[in-house]
């Protein structure tokens, strides 16, 4: 699982990958706002399957980013 902060407004982006079982990445983010018990952590899971880690990483990072700017 790989982990790369970013800072967008009020938001914490952190664009992350899962190996899968049977070969290929998945790409996950989370999305957190908020402090202490009022904080709130959206985590997403898309459904195209990457070759590389590296190619499903960058996916969640711009999916993230995007969602942030328009929130």
């Amino acid at each position: 699982m790989n982990n790369n902060n970013i800072e967008v407004g009020r938001f914490l982006v952190s664009p992350m990958t899962q190996a899968r079982e049977g070969g290929g990445f998945d790409a996950l983010v989370s999305i957190r706002s908020g402090r202490g018990m009022a904080s709130v952590d959206r985590i997403m899971r898309f459904t195209p399957q990457f070759i590389s880690p590296q190619a499903a990483l960058h996916y969640a990072r711009n999916e993230g980013l995007a969602w942030a700017r328009c929130h």
